[in-house]
């Protein structure tokens, strides 16, 4: 029964993917330390305060308290130039609610001339012609959930965005996400579509050229043998499951990602890595190590190696956990 209602569901989220014609930037893997440890494979993982970027019907399954303030960075442009661009976050989650404030900056190929299509074959690559704007874009996010049945969960993040472009005015928007988790044992299975309304900055009328941020549609799968086996183990698997644009091209993402924890849970070590399937060739490998400086205080740290400049950064975050 859990199991027919999580896939009817994760329907209702595919459905909400009707195409656009928007240009965007903002990726999944903007923040979150153990996320981005991971690859970027949390869609089911989401067992943090990240939930409430990641995935909100995560909070269900998290700990009783979890708070956390981390950084973000990640090497811009040609990989000889000191360019860069960072994400901060501060989220705070309880079951059932969660609060996330998240700052970032975001990327739109500008069209070179509407009428010879050649903005689409440009999106393939990463010529330095290719006409940028960005967006700096601050995000305040509550969170909610409800348990529909014994192991599968609904949440909903209400964002309100506000956005200046480079050079521009300052406007305000809402939005947003939702999330659906199912538990069943040692398998966890996740689903979420970011962005839902699409909302746009910098258009000043009908045609007008803006920064929209594109619905992004991702699923997920985790295992976590522990309570079988007594080991630490996740591994996880996501996929987007549909492309969007970003600065870079067209993306859609498959991440893979594994957590261990040892020395009694003290110390957790994270790999994984992702590439992209559509547009520009995109790979990165990642890892993470989180250290518990006492029961429940955790600092985490990241790093991601890819092919491309746009895929190199590091990042940290000091996180309370009970």
């Amino acid at each position: 029964m859990a199991k027919h209602l999580f896939v009817r569901v994760a329907l209702l989220c595919v459905t909400l993917t009707a195409a656009s014609t928007s240009a965007q930037a903002q990726i999944a893997e903007s923040v979150g330390s153990r996320a981005l440890g991971m690859g970027g494979a949390f869609v089911a993982v989401a067992s943090d305060s990240s939930a409430t970027w990641w995935n909100p019907a995560g909070l269900a399954a998290g700990p009783f308290l979890d708070v956390a303030i981390g950084k973000a960075v990640t090497r811009t442009g040609d990989p000889e130039a000191s360019g860069r661009d960072d994400a901060s976050w501060f989220a705070l989650a309880t079951p059932p609610f969660g609060i996330g404030y998240y700052r970032l900056h975001i990327k739109d190929i500008q069209p070179l001339d509407p009428t010879t299509g050649e903005a689409g074959a440009n999106r393939q690559g990463r010529g330095a012609e290719v006409p940028m704007r960005s967006l700096a874009a601050s995000q305040l996010g509550v969170t909610i959930l409800r348990t529909v049945l014994p192991g599968v969960h609904a949440g909903t993040t209400l964002k309100y965005l506000r956005g200046t472009l480079e050079g521009g005015d300052t406007q305000n928007r809402f939005d947003l996400d939702v999330g659906v988790l199912a538990v069943a044992g040692a398998v966890r299975l996740g689903a979420t579509v970011r962005n839902v309304r699409e909302p746009e900055f910098g258009a000043e009328g009908p045609g007008a050229p803006g920064i929209r941020l594109e619905r992004q549609v991702r699923v997920g799968a985790a295992f976590n043998p522990e309570d079988a086996t007594g080991i630490p183990l996740t591994v996880a698997l996501d996929a987007d499951v549909r492309a969007y644009s970003a600065g870079t091209g067209d993306r859609r993402v498959v991440a893979i990602g594994a957590e261990q924890w040892v020395a009694g849970k003290r110390v957790g070590i994270r790999a994984g890595g992702r590439f992209n399937t559509v547009g520009a060739r995109e790979r990165s490998a990642t890892a993470g190590l989180s250290v518990s400086l006492r029961p429940g205080m955790f600092v985490d740290g990241h790093v991601v190696r890819g092919g491309s400049a746009d895929d190199r950064g590091w990042g940290v975050a000091a996180r309370v956990s009970f």
